[in-house]
């Protein structure tokens, strides 16, 4: 998108950083919207109401496994279950 003037991006400089990292382009364009308006730091502390995996019980992470769709979860080991529910 360098050299092009998208209107509908309010934060383009974040969107082009989120883009280099990965993020498709509907996510770095929600997020960078989502900072313009609210600021960065307002969405940086946005979400992580669930906890870290790490602190999950083995049958807490494969329950979580089996409700978002994820096969093979009977088998993992518990660091496994975390990266499989991670990289989903």
């Amino acid at each position: 998108m360098p050299g092009k003037k998208n209107p509908s991006l309010k934060d383009p400089e974040l969107y082009e950083e989120l883009r280099e990292d990965g993020a498709s382009k509907h996510k770095a364009a929600r997020i960078s919207n989502a900072a313009a308006k609210k600021g960065r730091s307002a969405v940086g502390r946005k979400g992580g109401k669930s906890g870290d995996y790490e602190d999950w019980t083995v049958p807490q992470l494969k329950a979580k496994a089996k409700e978002i769709g994820l096969t093979g979860y009977s088998v993992k080991k518990k660091s496994e279950l975390i990266s499989a529910l991670r990289n989903s």
